[in-house]
């Protein structure tokens, strides 16, 4: 019998299941596809290499704690690369704001948007670093399994008007509308509605200012490749493109897994970093599975995205790695995507160039790039996305043509694009939702998916639907929060730069 078993090979799942190895806790991890990473998937097509999905890496530390964890080092499996700015922020009228944590650059450009916005710009980062340490420093790992600790963070939260959104915060602190949007947007980069979201995320912009942003030399998905081979050389199983399709029971208590193809590995424990509706209502052979499912279906979901892939001939030496093109309308858009479920004529794009920092991704002499833009769920407008992909498509590439590029069109080579319906397909994710559940004050915390069911007791979550939260630095939070449970709950305590056995991998019948 194997000790634990997770579901899904995310970079919750393999935070979990790293520290769960590094603690001598034997463990399998199951993932449905050909390769780990869950929404950090990859894409090669001919000759470029694709990030499928998050490509801001914040709070270095965070990962680099996983390795320290058997004495190793990061830079062992991974190279991060520093990216500055992080993001050129775009305005329809020509105007951009290069946001970093160069203050002198930052205070000059604040300047020059509004004078009397750099003392509350000053106010910002002092209510950011409080939230950051109330919000992510002491509570990010813990895990709020009943309400009385809730109870506990209450006033803490009260004392920082969480109930306010992240834009309502940033607009009593500067004035002028382009810096409010400037300061309120990175909620967008966990599926939050900045009109909305607690302000308790501001956070965000206290680990990019203290961390940086960076990359992973070769795309996120080479940080991923780190952690699977760090697992690996702990002792860790990895078995991939098998996905599972029950969690057994008997009683109270979680006994199996089972896979597609027929594989069955009892466990001690299970986990499951899979889509949290689709474990409980899909997976879990338990009464407990369809109540559990139906009440989340009640509960709020982020929006999905639409994402195109390019690989373009010639190098842009002047387009940063990072970009928000901002479009005409911000509150308008975002009631759209949130509230009415419209595919609206305008957007605000994310461009993500990663060539400006790693020539590798593409062949000689040419770019890649993705274009992404949010977009409602399936559960908000059901579109054809057969013919609205198509059109949308068109219409990204024309305004990177007026904005940027003008022959950016006539430039590609390939192009690859990803949808609602594929973030549903590909990830069990509710409605093709992209980030889990919104992370709204009422969905956060206690409120939020449990690390540990309720009722079963062996049966523990990790990931974007649990707290804190989606994001690299919110899943990897959750693996650690988990992970202590765990460890806790079977008596364990991590060793002391401990070495697992030798690795083991396991294919599934795709591989």
């Amino acid at each position: 019998m194997t000790a634990a078993v997770v579901i899904g090979a995310g970079f919750g799942g393999l935070a979990l299941a790293i520290r769960l190895q590094s603690a001598g806790v034997e463990t399998l991890l199951v993932e449905a596809r050909e390769l780990a990473g869950g929404r950090a998937y990859m894409f090669e097509k001919e000759g470029f290499r694709f990030d499928a999905g998050p490509t801001v890496i914040t709070d270095p530390p965070c990962l680099a704690e996983l390795w320290a964890l058997s004495g190793d080092t990061i830079d062992r499996d991974v190279d991060l690369l520093p990216v500055a700015p992080f993001y050129r922020l775009s305005w329809p009228d020509g105007s951009h704001f290069d946001y970093s944590n160069d203050r002198g650059a930052l205070n000059r450009q604040i300047a020059a948007l509004e004078p009397r916005d750099l003392e509350g710009y000053e106010r910002f980062l002092g209510y950011a670093a409080a939230v950051h340490e109330e919000g992510y420093v002491k509570l990010g790992a813990v895990p709020f399994l009943d309400f009385r600790s809730m109870l506990k963070a209450a006033p803490a939260l009260a004392r920082r008007r969480a109930w306010r959104s992240v834009y309502a915060t940033v607009a009593g602190f500067v004035k002028n509308e382009k810096l409010r949007e400037a300061l309120s947007f990175h909620t967008l980069l966990v599926g939050g509605n900045p009109m909305t979201t607690s302000s308790i995320y501001a956070l965000i912009h206290k680990l990019e200012q203290d961390g940086g942003v960076w990359y992973a030399r070769g795309g996120t998905n080479r940080l991923v490749a780190g952690m699977s081979a760090l697992f690996e050389r702990l002792g860790g199983t990895i078995r991939l493109g098998d996905p599972v399709v029950r969690i057994e029971t008997r009683g109270d208590r979680a006994t199996a897994v089972v896979t597609k193809s027929g594989f069955r590995a009892e466990a001690s424990v299970v986990a499951s970093n899979a889509d949290l509706l689709h474990s409980y209502r899909d997976l879990l052979d338990h009464p407990r599975g369809p109540r559990e499912g139906a009440r989340l279906t009640r509960k709020s979901w982020s929006p999905s995205l639409f994402v195109l892939h390019l690989g373009v001939r010639g190098r842009f030496p002047g387009i940063p790695h990072h970009m928000i093109l901002f479009g005409p309308r911000y509150r308008g858009l975002l009631d759209d995507i949130y509230r009415h479920g419209r595919l609206a004529d305008d957007f605000s794009l994310y461009l993500h160039h990663p060539s400006a920092s790693d020539p590798t991704v593409a062949p000689d002499g040419h770019s890649s790039f993705y274009i992404l833009a949010p977009v409602p769920h399936l559960g908000h407008a059901p579109l054809d996305w057969d013919v609205e992909g198509p059109r949308l498509a068109a219409r990204m590439i024309a305004e990177i043509e007026r904005r940027l590029i003008p022959d950016f069109g006539d430039r590609i080579v390939t192009s690859l694009a990803y949808a609602p319906p594929d973030f549903e397909r590909d990830l069990a994710a509710h409605h093709g939702s992209a980030f889990s559940l919104t992370p709204s004050l009422t969905q956060s915390a206690w409120f939020r998916g449990h690390n540990r069911d309720d009722r079963i007791s062996n049966l523990y979550f990790t990931g974007a639907g649990t707290h804190p939260g989606a994001g690299i630095p919110g899943v990897v939070a959750s693996a650690k929060a988990t992970a202590g449970l765990i460890l806790d709950d079977i008596g364990a305590r991590p060793a002391a730069h401990g070495r697992g056995p030798v690795a083991r991998k396991q294919q599934g019948p795709g591989r």
